[in-house]
Order: C-alpha cells, then structure tokens, then sequence
C-alpha cells in the first residue's frame, strides 16, 4: 500500500492517505509508524515536505515543488537565472521603489498579487494610473509585468519527466486572462512540440516533476508564464482522460 498525506489521491485504492496534520502528534501511533516506514511518501503537503526531504525520506512531488508552489517572484527569479523566456517581469519593493513603476513600463501592463493567488485571481490589466494606484493599495510587494497581447495559452502538465497532457485555453470574450475558473474554454487541438519541449525543459530544470506549466506564444516566441503546482483536472476531464487512473500506472511501473 502506498501512503499520500494530502488528498489528491484519495480516490486511489491503492494509495491510503492520512490527511494532512500540522501537529504530528495528531496521528495515531500506527499512522506515524507507516510514515517513518514507508519507501515514499506521495502528496507530504508544506507542512511536512522539507521535515521528510531532511531525512531522506523520498517524497513525490519533490521538495521543490513546495518551496515554488504559489510563489510568483520565487518563480521568476529562478527562471531568469536559468534563461527560461518569460515575460519582462520586475519586482517593486516599498513605497520609494514602487513609485518608479513607470519608469519602467508603459500602460498597459500586466500586476499580480505575487504570493498565495491562484486561478487568474489577484492578476490585473493597468491601463491607466487609477489603475495602478487601486492596485498599489496593497501594501505588499508589486509584481510587474510586461503586457503581452494573447488570447490564448497552452497549459502542458508535466508529471515525473515526461507530458502527460498538454492543451489549448482560450480566453473568453472580453477577458485578458485564461484561466479556467474565469470562463476560458479548453480546446484539445494540437499543441505545439516545441511548447511541449520547453515545459519538460522548465519542468526539469527547476526540478518540479508534478507541475502544470502555462506557456504563450507571441510573434512566434514561446514564453512560459508560470508554474502552477496544484492545477485542476478540467483539462484531463475534457480529454477523457482518467487522472487517478493515469497516477496509479506511474506509481506502479516506478515513474513517480
């Protein structure tokens, strides 16, 4: 039997999960003793990842999914130190330097809330100063982007070292932003391999081996946006494709 900590595979037979406890004196006295015993721990969740990593424990995903997940700055800083094209993006710490903003881009211009947001929330389109002064009401620090123009992005997810699903997310009607919760549709047209590519690129690069990797193409250059470590499963949905399914063959022949 195979132990997860968080749920993303509790629908899995063969996999028993323990649910995510802070306080590891919360888990009975069997459930500790299987962590300690098992030869990997799927799922360990932030609370537990870097405690396990620490003992050597293998853990998938990797520890570096953790440390990245949710993390916009995190993301970005590393991408530029590997040469991983990403849009034009700079970092605006307190007041002095947030006042420079403008020297910098040009309106428009892409702001994120940088940790902590998900699903196309906390990212906003600065058309003009009231814009950016709404935006700059949150006092912490401002993630700046360059604006490029798209209405549509590739989503490949990458699990171990390999694609296991890659897809087309078309924007709806009037929105810049392609996420899915915000009324994006998927489209399973193909997909470019050179998108593919750079995802396994990034993907290894960064050290992530369960990621969703979101990628644009403008003027003929691809650019990976960011890295979503918990990406939902419409995709896999609208493939006919059978995500629990598809983990356990990975599992079970040593891929993950």
């Amino acid at each position: 039997m195979h132990i997860a900590l968080e749920s993303r595979l509790s629908k899995c037979d063969q996999v028993l999960t323990l649910g995510v406890k802070p306080n590891l004196e919360d888990y009975p006295a069997n459930a500790l003793d299987m962590i300690r015993k098992s030869k990997k721990i799927y799922y360990p969740s932030t609370f537990h990842a870097e405690l396990l990593a620490a003992m050597d424990k293998p853990i998938f995903p990797s520890v570096h999914n953790y440390r990245f997940a949710q993390e916009k700055i995190k993301q970005t800083a590393l991408f530029k130190l590997l040469s991983i094209p990403h849009p034009r993006t700079r970092v605006f710490y307190g007041k002095h330097q947030k006042t420079a903003i403008c020297e910098h881009f040009d309106f428009p211009f892409i702001a994120k809330i940088p940790r902590g947001s998900a699903m196309g929330r906390g990212v906003f389109l600065i058309k003009k100063q009231s814009d950016l002064n709404a935006y700059l009401a949150d006092p912490g620090p401002a993630y700046i982007q360059e604006y490029l123009p798209m209405d549509r992005d590739i989503r490949v997810v990458v699990i171990g070292q390999q694609v296991v699903h890659a897809y087309w997310r078309i924007a709806a009607q009037g929105e810049f932003r392609t996420n899915i919760a915000l009324g994006a549709r998927i489209k399973l047209d193909s997909v470019p391999t050179a998108a593919m590519d750079l995802a396994i690129q990034t993907a290894k690069s960064c050290q992530w081996n369960d990621v969703g990797i979101d990628i644009c193409m403008v003027n003929d250059k691809f650019y990976v946006l960011e890295a979503n470590m918990k990406y939902g499963k419409e995709g896999f949905r609208a493939a006919g494709l059978d995500y629990e399914s598809l983990m356990i063959d990975l599992i079970t022949n040593g891929t993950i």
